[in-house]
């Protein structure tokens, strides 16, 4: 079974890091490091989960929650949130906007790891 992640994020050391480790754990990886067509990647790319960074260039990574969770086809995508913003109207703001699972950075790679399996049920 091909198990598809995209990982839209800006930073290229994180971009490094969770695909190395994604990658090593049988995910096909693919990327997108801008908010603005965020949705383009993930209609095009109909990953079996997204990892989504919440400060991105041209749209906030809640905007983009918000239109994932209104499309028909993608709605039901698991969406784990992976952000510096930590403080609590953030995660609220995310469980608000129907988020997966919200994890702030720094972050330890098992954690990811344990949670992108517990998400698509590998």
């Amino acid at each position: 079974m091909d198990r598809k992640v995209l990982l839209i994020e800006d930073e290229p050391n994180i971009i490094e890091a969770i695909s190395f480790i994604l990658s090593r754990d049988g995910w096909e990886v693919k990327t997108h490091s801008n908010g603005h067509d965020a949705m383009d990647a993930v209609r095009a790319r109909k990953p079996d989960l997204v990892i989504l960074d919440v400060m991105l260039p041209g749209k906030s990574g809640f905007d983009i929650l918000q239109e994932i969770r209104a499309d028909a086809v993608l709605g039901a995508t698991p969406v784990l949130m992976l952000t510096a913003r930590g403080q609590l109207k953030d995660r609220e703001l995310a469980e608000k906007s129907g988020v997966s699972r919200y994890m702030t950075k720094p972050f330890a790679n098992a954690d990811v790891l344990e949670a992108v399996r517990s998400m698509v049920g590998s």
